[in-house]
């Protein structure tokens, strides 16, 4: 069985020791941007470091968006908002068209903002991460705007289970960002 847990790095050392106790024991070995674990009753435990001083966050989903920065672990730069976007129509026809269109419309709205707002937080040298979060394909297509391609090339996280952006998803998708995701296997 293996589940992927996320641990605070001030709290990393007391959970190898808890985990130790659970598995008769504990052999640390840690690498540059990696801790593996591997327990007396063989089970492991391969964990990912995410230590970047300056992270920029973009959260987007139909409903709403969040962008910021994080430097040293401190929120210093935010901008959140919704957004309304139209739901799916199951009638059919011309109607439905109309309605898919115009839903696109309002998305690519959304895009636009948070395009903007990546620019004004985000701008060249700002960041030496990125963490993406919210709609996947949503949060994919503001990248591709060519004046944010100094950030494709970041260190990248992701978090796509989060809920609709709002200040405080913001601030837990920060301080989930330099937790060390750890893999285990039982």
């Amino acid at each position: 069985m293996t589940r992927t847990v996320e641990v605070d790095p001030a709290r990393l050392d007391r959970w190898v020791e808890g985990f130790g106790a659970r598995h008769d024991g504990v052999t640390r070995a840690d690498g540059p941007g990696t801790v593996v674990l591997t327990g007396g009753d063989g089970a492991t435990a391969t964990g990912e470091r995410f230590e970047h001083q300056r992270i920029g966050l973009v959260l987007v989903r139909r409903g709403g968006y969040a962008v910021g920065r994080d430097e040293g672990g401190d929120l210093t730069a935010h901008t959140c908002g919704t957004a309304y976007v139209q739901s799916r129509t199951k009638k059919g026809g011309w109607s439905q068209q109309r309605y898919a269109r115009r839903r696109g419309n309002q998305a690519d709205g959304v895009l636009d903002k948070v395009r903007e707002i990546s620019l004004r937080h985000l701008g060249r040298g700002a960041v030496d991460a990125l963490v993406l979060g919210g709609d996947r394909r949503m949060a994919e297509q503001v990248l591709d705007d060519p004046r944010l391609a100094h950030l494709r090339e970041l260190p990248r996280r992701t978090l796509w289970d989060l809920p609709d952006p709002r200040l405080v998803v913001l601030q837990e998708a920060a301080r989930r960002s330099r937790c060390v995701r750890l893999e285990i296997s039982d």
